[in-house]
């Protein structure tokens, strides 16, 4: 398989959000512990509720994002390459220094499905 470059990677909530150069994600599945007399001494799992979430940041680049609401989330490998889904911006961490750029940083909780699609 191909590697990829991060330089063609964006998020999009609606739009390109401007300024953003970085972001994460975080999608897992919950486990139940099965285990009962008959697992000879070994813990036995199934799988339970997949969920997902993650941050972005960046720079500030115009105003920032509203948190609170629900937005379809698009976080972009590259031009052709993302994850989507229904997600709630749940934080946001402005971060100013005097010798530094004023950078904004995104919270993020998905709510339903993550899809990996192909533009």
């Amino acid at each position: 398989m191909a590697h990829l470059s991060g330089k063609n990677g964006s998020v999009d909530n609606g739009s390109v959000i401007a300024g953003i150069k970085s972001w994460t994600l975080d999608y897992t599945v919950d486990m139940g512990e099965t285990t009962d007399f008959g697992s000879s001494g070994d813990k036995e799992y199934i799988a339970l509720l997949k969920g997902w979430s993650g941050t972005f940041e960046g720079n500030k680049d115009g105003v920032p994002q509203s948190i609170g609401s629900l937005v379809t989330l698009k976080l972009y490998e590259n031009a052709a390459i993302y994850w989507t889904g229904s997600a709630f911006l749940n934080g946001i961490h402005p971060n100013v220094g005097v010798d530094g750029i004023v950078a904004y940083s995104y919270d993020y909780q998905g709510s339903g499905s993550l899809i990996s699609a192909s533009a």
